[in-house]
C-alpha cells in the first residue's frame, strides 16, 4: 500500500492510495470515493485493497475534489496554493477528476481496468461513462449510489431563497449561513450546483424520471447495495433494479443486494471484498463484451 499522487489537467493534485501487494499484476480497479469517503470514514476500502491484491489484482483508492471538507494543495501548474474540499468542489471538474486516475492507470501498463465507484462516486462515475465512451474501461462496478433527489427534499424553502439570494448578490465564493443537508458546509457557487443545477442527479426511484446519462454508457458491469441503505427512500432493492432497467443491455449487468447491511457495509465489509474479487476473476475469463 502507498500513497499515490496524481494531476489532473488544470494542475489540482489529488490524492489516492495504491493497494498493490500483487506480483506483476495486470489488472486494477479504481474506486471513486464518495463525499467525504476517506479511508478514515470508509474503512471498508482496506478490505478491498487487501482481498483483491490476494488475487493478484492492484486496487486504487481514488479521492476526488469532495473527499474530505477542505485541503490546502499547490496546483502545479500556477505554483499557488490552493483550497479543495466538498465546501468548494466544482461538478465541471468531475471528468477530469475521474480521468487523472486512469491516466495513472493507463500509463503504469494495466491491460485490464475497471471503474468503480461508491456513494456520490457511483455517480460520478455515471457521468464519465456517459459523456465518455472510454474503451479503456473493461467494465463498471456502482456500489451504493446516491439517490440525490432523497438527500434534496432535506433542503427547506427558506434554504434555497438563501442559496438563491447570495447567487443573485455576486456572492458565490462566500459560505453559505447553515449546513446544506445539516452536515455540508459549502460556498454559494457549490451550494448552487447542488440544488439547482446537479448534474450527478441520475439515478433514480422513479421509473419515468431523467435516466439519460445511465442510457448512455456503453458498457456494462454490476451493481451492489446493501437491503439496508436508507438513500432509496426505504427500498434499496427496487432502487437499483429501476436504475439497472434503464441501461442499454440490463441483461449483461449483475445486481447483487447484500443482506443486513447499510452503505457503509457494517459488518460485510470482507464478504463485499470477496464479491468484488470475484466479479473481476469472472470478467477477466469471458470475452470481452460491453
Amino acid at each position: 500500500m502507498k500513497d499515490l499522487e496524481v494531476e489532473t489537467k488544470r494542475g489540482t493534485i489529488l490524492e489516492g492510495v495504491l493497494f498493490c501487494q500483487t506480483k506483476n499484476p495486470d489488472t486494477i480497479l479504481i474506486m471513486i470515493t464518495g463525499i467525504h469517503g476517506n479511508l478514515f470514514t470508509n474503512k471498508f476500502n482496506y478490505n478491498f485493497g487487501q482481498i483483491l491484491n490476494k488475487g493478484n489484482i492492484d486496487f486504487i483508492f481514488a479521492q476526488t475534489c469532495d473527499t474530505f471538507e477542505k485541503t490546502k494543495r499547490t496546483n502545479i501548474k500556477t505554483r499557488k496554493e490552493e483550497f479543495v474540499g466538498s465546501f468548494n468542489e466544482d461538478f465541471k471538474n468531475i471528468e477530469e477528476d475521474i480521468e487523472a486516475f486512469i491516466i495513472y492507470a493507463e500509463k503504469n501498463k494495466y491491460k485490464n481496468i475497471y471503474l468503480a465507484g461508491h456513494s456520490l462516486g457511483a455517480n460520478k462515475i455515471v457521468y464519465y461513462l456517459s459523456r465518455n465512451h472510454d474503451k479503456r474501461i473493461k467494465k463498471y462496478i456502482i456500489l451504493s449510489p446516491t439517490n440525490i433527489t432523497y438527500l434534496l427534499n432535506g433542503v427547506t424553502e427558506e434554504e434555497k431563497n438563501i442559496i438563491r439570494e447570495y447567487k443573485k448578490t455576486g456572492k458565490d465564493d462566500e459560505l453559505i449561513p447553515f449546513e446544506l443537508f445539516g452536515w455540508l458546509q459549502c460556498i454559494t457557487r457549490t451550494a448552487y450546483d447542488w440544488v439547482f443545477n446537479n448534474i450527478l442527479n441520475n439515478v433514480h426511484i422513479e421509473i419515468n424520471a431523467d435516466f439519460s446519462q445511465i442510457n448512455n454508457i456503453e458498457q456494462s458491469g454490476a451493481m451492489l447495495i446493501g437491503t439496508y441503505d436508507r438513500f432509496s427512500f426505504g427500498d434499496p432493492s427496487g432502487f437499483l433494479e429501476n436504475i439497472n432497467n434503464h441501461t442499454k443491455h440490463p441483461e449483461n449487468n449483475k445486481l447483487i443486494f447484500v443482506p443486513q447491511t447499510g452503505q457503509t457495509y457494517q459488518g460485510k465489509q470482507q464478504e463485499v471484498a470477496e464479491i468484488l474479487l470475484n466479479l473481476i476473476n469472472n470478467w477477466k475469463n469471458e470475452p470481452n463484451k460491453l
